[in-house]
């Protein structure tokens, strides 16, 4: 009705601006990472470890901070993240490996807190507005093609950054200038989106009970939400066949991220021509934002269970292709056709989490989720896999997340075609809906 689309504007306003500072914050320091710790005389082994110990440091701790925030609150642990990745920025000043270690570390449990938290607040700030499930596909499609603009004018932004000054030793390891500057913007960004989620967000928590003889999360120990998280998932095959599905997706993804440069890099025919890395790189998050205008078109006239087993499928085919391409022409249209699936998976999983994983335990497990992909991703980086090696994998894990969605899309349009049949006045669906039949059953 009138009354709830504009408590769904208003939610979704507080969301996104402190959702898109944070992946602004984040988006500010990635395409330099890399190019810092080589600007300090650091070898392509020594990277390798830097970069080894950030996804290890986000599939450990990650483990168990998603728990935490259901327990302790999770605007507090928005916060925390805003602050744990500024304090990862300032180690970039210092010449030193050990210090750039503590960054690296401190930069991999700011990883899982922004793949974790955020959308945790956001489903149960929905509910607590009473704003409906059947708007959760809207709000995710909004907060990808926003991340996607952000994500433009944050290399554009890096970029002019970086050029400004060179880098230059003040005392002892401490530099300032040069690449260090897009570290620097970055702190001044999440200082921002710290205050911003302070003063725009409510408090919430892993906890939707309402029957006094349930367990409040907060009355137990911060450690064992880790615990039911595990045991949830492992009982229930919707919620595991939904974490293996995220996992080989965003593993082919964040796979896809180290590979496309040295792919290109080989394919091209003159080895003196130096690649627009920046214009391929708009080039991929335009395709992005296609895919998430492509996902608000066509989520009103296909569920979303069955649109994502289309977009894996066709995701598959882009990598085999990229895999086996002659050209780096070949291999470009192939790519742009994966971030366009890329558009369109985050706001079909951010709603079928929404509606699958439990209220009370939904940041720890989406935690969980992110194990077996930080273990895919340390599997590529710890065995030096050639380029198109690595495509080729990325084709064999989109094709099983294929089938493993096929298997989620009967499980849930059966559940709900037999929910109809024993409550049919029922007015909420268990599956994920399109926004046309959500406002039909209410």
């Amino acid at each position: 009705d009138a009354q709830e689309k504009k408590r769904h504007r208003a939610l979704l306003k507080k969301y996104l601006i402190v959702y898109l500072l944070a992946t602004l914050g984040d988006w500010l320091q990635g395409p330099y990472v890399y190019a810092l710790y080589a600007s300090y005389g650091y070898t392509q082994h020594d990277n390798a470890i830097l970069f080894v110990a950030g996804f290890g440091s986000s599939m450990v701790f990650g483990s168990f901070i998603g728990g935490m925030a259901d327990w302790g609150g999770r605007k507090r642990f928005v916060v925390l993240y805003a602050v744990l990745y500024a304090l990862s920025c300032v180690t970039k000043h210092f010449k030193n490996f050990h210090m750039l270690m503590i960054g690296r570390l401190l930069g991999g449990v700011c990883t899982s807190l922004l793949f974790s938290i955020f959308e945790a607040w956001f489903i149960r700030a929905h509910a607590d507005n009473k704003v409906g499930k059947h708007l959760l596909g809207a709000s995710f499609s909004a907060a990808a093609y926003g991340n996607s603009i952000v994500a433009i004018l944050a290399g554009l932004a890096a970029n002019k950054v970086a050029t400004l000054k060179d880098l230059t030793p003040v005392a002892g390891s401490f530099h300032i200038g040069g690449y260090i500057g897009p570290f620097d913007m970055s702190i001044v960004v999440l200082v921002i989106c710290a205050i911003c989620a302070t003063t725009l967000w409510e408090e919430n928590y892993g906890d939707t009970s309402t029957d006094e003889s349930e367990t409040d999360p907060r009355s137990e120990n911060w450690y064992s939400g880790l615990k039911n998280a595990f045991t949830t998932t492992m009982r229930s095959r919707d919620i595991l066949l939904c974490g293996i599905i995220s996992s080989l997706f965003e593993g082919s993804m964040y796979v896809f991220v180290f590979m496309w440069t040295p792919l290109f890099t080989n394919l091209k025919e003159d080895e003196n021509e130096e690649l627009p890395f920046g214009l391929i790189f708009s080039t991929f998050m335009v395709c992005c934002m296609a895919g998430s205008s492509l996902f608000s078109v066509l989520i009103t006239k296909i569920k979303g269970e069955k649109l994502g087993v289309g977009i894996f499928a066709v995701g598959a085919v882009a990598m085999a292709i990229a895999a086996i391409a002659p050209s780096d022409s070949i291999a470009f249209s192939a790519i742009n056709l994966f971030e366009m699936c890329v558009g369109m998976y985050f706001p079909i999983m951010g709603t079928m989490k929404g509606v699958i994983v439990p209220e009370d335990k939904r940041a720890a497990i989406y935690n969980l989720y992110r194990i077996p992909l930080n273990c895919i991703v340390l599997f590529c980086l710890l065995t030096d896999m050639a380029p198109k090696t690595a495509f080729r994998l990325n084709a064999c894990m989109l094709t099983v997340a294929t089938g493993l969605q096929f298997m989620l899309m009967n499980s849930r349009l059966n559940g709900q075609r037999n929910s109809k049949k024993e409550e049919p006045k029922e007015e909420e669906t268990v599956a994920l809906t399109t926004n046309s039949e959500a406002e039909e059953n209410v």
